[in-house]
């Protein structure tokens, strides 16, 4: 049951981000793409500054979409560690669309907008899976796991072993008899027998008296 509600929460979460991680990706995109369109058609710029220029705008917008609400609940390694990692993960998100724009541009010789565009959504849709996974592995880390600690089946062995080192006392033991050559009395061992299953019994009402860890979150 465990397992399959890590697995549960594990993929709500992942659904969550991915739903939020859209929506900002959605502005920035629109930010990325209205941009490049402006400074290539309407200022004039070349297609490649273009692209560079509109970027940088909408990676700073989604960096501050995703860290305060994305992935507001993952740790946080410091703005300015974060904030070097976001950009250098964005130029090499960058890339697939520079080299699309470049390609059709210089290479297919076509200056059009409708390729142009066309060009740059192809590698903006490369771009956004690698930026999608590489947020989570290096800029937006996930939270430490609480340590849990030992299950019940652990701490009922050890107290039990530690019961059972406890060997029968000289002189005599409660139910009358000597040790003989070393070995204890048949009232030694019931005692012992006694005392560990008394020992299993508390341990195991008090783990189970313990909140799970997993629904105490």
């Amino acid at each position: 049951m465990q397992f399959l509600q890590r697995a549960y929460e594990r993929f709500a979460t992942l659904i969550h981000e991915l739903i939020k991680f859209g929506a900002v990706g959605a502005i920035a995109f629109v930010i990325d793409f209205g941009g490049t369109n402006l400074l290539r058609f309407g200022v004039g710029l070349g297609p490649l500054s273009s692209k560079v220029g509109a970027t940088i705008v909408a990676a700073t917008f989604a960096y501050a979409g995703n860290r305060f609400w994305t992935y507001r609940h993952r740790k946080q390694s410091g703005l300015r560690r974060e904030y070097i990692l976001f950009f250098i993960l964005n130029g090499v998100g960058l890339l697939p669309p520079l080299l699309t724009i470049g390609f059709v541009t210089y290479s297919l010789g076509l200056h059009d907008a409708l390729s142009y565009n066309i060009a740059q959504g192809v590698g903006v849709v490369i771009g956004t899976l690698f930026r999608f996974w590489s947020y989570k592995k290096w800029v937006f880390l996930a939270a430490p796991e609480p340590v849990e600690s030992a299950g019940p089946a652990g701490g009922v062995e050890a107290l039990v072993a530690s019961a059972a080192k406890v060997g029968p006392q000289k002189n005599g033991s409660p139910t009358g008899g000597s040790p003989k050559n070393g070995s204890p009395t048949n009232g030694s061992r019931k005692t012992g027998k006694k005392a560990r299953a008394k020992a299993r019994a508390a341990v195991t009402a008090d783990v189970s008296a313990q909140p799970d860890p997993i629904t105490a979150r």
